[in-house]
């Protein structure tokens, strides 16, 4: 499931996000209690406990106690609702790095928090990064990581390339793991199970494939996961992924940095 920010009335939105959500209200309306924050905290709760699937304003109104209409006075609708459950998810990234022990070690910290984030809150990688919210979380993340590869002195349209790229290798394996914990409870079989009988099926049906696909074979035979007792294949090879691929980028950025004469890039990388 990919949901698209971005698509509620964009005036509104942007006023919920950079002005304030939570402003006093006067006149008529609902019963206190309600705010802009208590919606939002509580789409937060529904998301990481059901998924986006089950997200919408009634599911929301439930667990407040309330009709979803009564929601409709604080946000607009479940477009802009994403939006500021996106942007206040956010908020809980640091909104800073220090780079004392080198601008290798902050990175690493920034992309483990980042990592746990999305552990804590899978739904944020349903989020397309196709349409981004905009909002000031967003930015403060973004400049946080900015704060870590500016003073390095790459040029900025490497600090670009690094950001983008250190982004994907990060989001692109905590999916790869949240999807195969979503693959258990919406299959019922564990990866196990669904592994023993494709596996056998396919040794079964597909004589030669030794011969057929010698590269893969091979691959399979010297690269086998040694992963810890009890922990899915796809989990250990998502947690390689994610530490094999941030090695190679900030690698990467090392090279970059030795490349343009820098004294410090070999000893920081």
């Amino acid at each position: 499931m990919v949901v698209f920010a971005g698509q509620g009335d964009p005036r509104r939105s942007m006023d919920l996000l950079w002005r304030g959500a939570d402003a006093p209200r006067t006149g008529p309306g609902p019963r206190p209690g309600l705010s802009v924050e208590v919606i939002v905290d509580t789409a937060i709760a529904v998301a990481d406990a059901e998924g986006m699937a089950a997200l919408s304003m009634r599911a929301v109104g439930e667990r407040l106690g309330r009709t979803a209409m009564a929601l409709y006075t604080y946000v607009p609708g479940k477009a802009e609702l994403v939006d500021l459950m996106y942007d206040r998810a956010l908020a809980e990234l640091p909104g800073g790095y220090d780079a004392a022990d080198g601008w290798r070690a902050a990175l690493t910290r920034w992309a483990q928090d980042s990592w746990d984030f999305y552990l804590r809150h899978p739904w944020m990688l349903q989020v397309s990064q196709a349409r981004p919210v905009l909002g000031p979380n967003e930015y403060r993340a973004l400049e946080a990581l900015l704060g870590v590869l500016a003073p390095t002195g790459l040029p900025a349209g490497r600090v670009r390339r690094a950001v983008s790229a250190l982004s994907s290798v990060v989001r692109g394996a905590a999916q790869t793991l949240a999807e195969s914990r979503q693959a258990v409870r919406a299959t019922g079989l564990s990866e196990e199970q669904w592994w023993y009988g494709r596996a056998g099926a396919l040794e079964a049906l597909a004589p030669g494939f030794t011969e057929r696909f010698p590269l893969v074979a091979r691959l399979n035979a010297e690269d086998a996961l040694g992963g810890a007792e009890g922990v899915p294949y796809l989990e250990q090879a998502a947690r390689e992924a994610f530490e094999g691929g941030l090695a190679l980028v900030l690698d990467g950025i090392a090279a970059s940095l030795a490349a343009q004469g820098d004294p410090g890039a070999a000893a920081d990388g």
